[in-house]
């Protein structure tokens, strides 16, 4: 039984403070009006065009504290990924000139990404070639082991199709980082091993998840609805999905 009078504890009172905080501030953040190329593997068209339209998210599907807490160490790890690579003798850009990031922005600024770093040089016992693109993420030990286990293409299809499009795309600007590998890094956050893998450019992938972006456009434009890519509402991704309820809602 839930005891109402019970007294919120000191942790409890100052985490809701951040967390408060936290979600004002991302609320003041201007609205994403492009697709990002970092969701064009997402399993389902019609989420990611849910996404790109700004449709508003299920009740109680918004962004906690606690989620965005966690984006937060992300950053942080990152920050640390490029510091450790530094020190191992990688030669890691992960700004320009200008001081803002590598990216890439097509089809009129509606598709666009942001690259986390390029590689121009390393210790020479690693064999890399270059130029080649940089890719950081962070994961929980369930998933970082299933990723050393399978491979980042497999364990997580959207970083590889995130990869790939980068490479495709970016290729205009740095002239051969579609021809080498890109290296993937990934950080258990539970026990800050890391995991590298090279991933070879999947040309496929990136026309493949181009396509499908130009498709979500196209639709959205057009106001035409695309259709589910999963039969029932109690499918694992349906469940996690910010706009299920808006998604299996009687027409």
């Amino acid at each position: 039984m839930l005891d109402f009078n019970r007294q919120p504890k000191l942790h409890e009172l100052i985490t809701a403070h951040i967390d408060t905080a936290l979600t004002a501030e991302r609320e003041q953040q201007p609205k994403r009006t492009y697709l990002g190329a970092s969701r064009l593997g997402v399993a389902c068209d019609r989420a990611l065009q849910f996404e790109f339209a700004g449709a508003p998210v299920d009740p109680g599907r918004d962004f906690s504290g606690r989620l965005l807490r966690i984006f937060e160490v992300g950053h942080t790890l990152e920050d640390l990924a490029i510091r450790w690579l530094r020190l191992a003798g990688l030669d890691l850009h992960t700004r320009t000139r200008s001081g803002g990031q590598f990216g890439f922005s097509v089809c009129d600024g509606l598709i666009q990404g942001h690259v986390d770093g390029i590689v121009t040089g390393a210790p020479v016992n690693l064999g890399f070639t270059y130029p080649m693109l940089w890719e950081f993420k962070t994961m929980n030990a369930q998933n970082w082991r299933d990723c050393v286990k399978r491979g980042v293409a497999v364990s997580k299809p959207v970083y590889a199709a995130q990869m790939a499009v980068y490479q495709a795309y970016m290729e205009g600007s740095i002239e051969g980082i579609s021809q080498n590998p890109a290296l993937f890094t990934a950080i258990n956050k539970d026990t800050q091993e890391i995991w590298f893998e090279l991933v070879p450019f999947d040309a496929a992938l990136a026309q493949r998840a181009s396509d499908r972006a130009v498709k979500i456009i196209a639709a959205t434009r057009q106001s035409e609805l695309l259709p589910r890519s999963f039969a029932q509402s109690s499918h694992f991704e349906c469940k996690f999905c910010a706009w299920q309820e808006r998604c299996w809602r009687p027409q």
